[in-house]
């Protein structure tokens, strides 16, 4: 459950909060009772994931230091089940806080964005990126890898 901060129409029109609540779907690959990971639905690399706070904060600048640290852990997580299972060459941890840092959902996360020297197909990245969709089924597939 997402716990909001602010008022409930931000929170009913957070597509990160419905995630944290299961009202919006999603492929949840892993979970502390303060911050959630899953598949990005537009990845730029191979297995490309977003861990949250379950408590709704805006940004970098908004979080709390106890769901910071809970979303780094996990993301430090997430970061060596890519390379593990994933055969990921190395990560990059991404936060946008703010519109001109191309943040464009507005609940604090993290990006774990595995990087693949010399696979262009799994690693595509460039910054900044245009947000694609992705094959529903690959994204699927890696979380449940991932998961």
């Amino acid at each position: 459950m997402c716990l909001q901060s602010g008022s409930v129409d931000s929170e009913l029109d957070c597509a990160f909060c419905g995630i944290a609540a299961g009202t919006v779907p999603s492929t949840i690959i892993a979970g502390s009772t303060r911050a959630l990971a899953f598949m990005d639905i537009n990845p730029v690399t191979h297995g490309h994931a977003l861990v949250i706070p379950r408590t709704h904060t805006t940004d970098l600048l908004d979080v709390g230091v106890d769901d910071l640290a809970a979303c780094v852990d996990l993301a430090q997580e997430i970061a060596r089940r890519a390379r593990d299972r994933l055969g990921a060459d190395g990560v990059n941890l991404l936060n946008c806080s703010g519109a001109a840092a191309w943040q464009t959902v507005f609940h604090f996360h993290v990006h774990v964005i595995p990087r693949y020297a010399n696979e262009r197909a799994k690693d595509a990245i460039g910054l900044p990126w245009s947000a694609v969709p992705g094959d529903r089924a690959e994204i699927d597939r890696i979380g449940a890898i991932l998961a």
